[in-house]
């Protein structure tokens, strides 16, 4: 059975740092895009950042520029999100998804396995 798992959300204080883990099973990462997407409370889903895992073009979205690192590892078949200085606004639940596609854009419709999400929470 195809399906990816998140990992290693919690709670954080502002300016912290968590790395969240995508494991994906059923299927090689290597012919997929990966994307993180979050969900913040009475918010729309909103794209984070993505890998295409063939040749590792990566896309972010604005707010976490600079801040956010995806990587993946091919061998072990898992993507991370790198998530450094972060802020209360970053708070969500944060969804791994896969899809068979190439170009980047934060394209949910692109995506056809998801993660049941990991809750990231930052507060003081």
């Amino acid at each position: 059975q195809l399906h990816v798992v998140e990992s290693g959300g919690g709670l954080v204080q502002p300016g912290g740092s968590l790395r969240l883990s995508c494991a994906a099973s059923g299927f090689t990462l290597n012919y997929y895009v990966m994307g993180w997407f979050r969900q913040a409370p009475g918010k729309t889903r909103e794209g984070v950042s993505e890998i295409r895992s063939s040749d590792g073009t990566t896309y972010y979205a604005d707010s976490v520029k600079g801040r956010f690192t995806i990587s993946r590892d091919n061998a072990e078949n898992t993507v991370y999100l790198q998530m450094n200085s972060l802020k209360p606004e970053d708070t969500g639940v944060y969804y791994c998804a896969a899809g068979n596609f190439y170009g980047l854009g934060f394209r949910e419709d692109q995506y056809k396995y998801w993660g049941q999400g990991t809750q990231v929470t930052v507060s003081s």
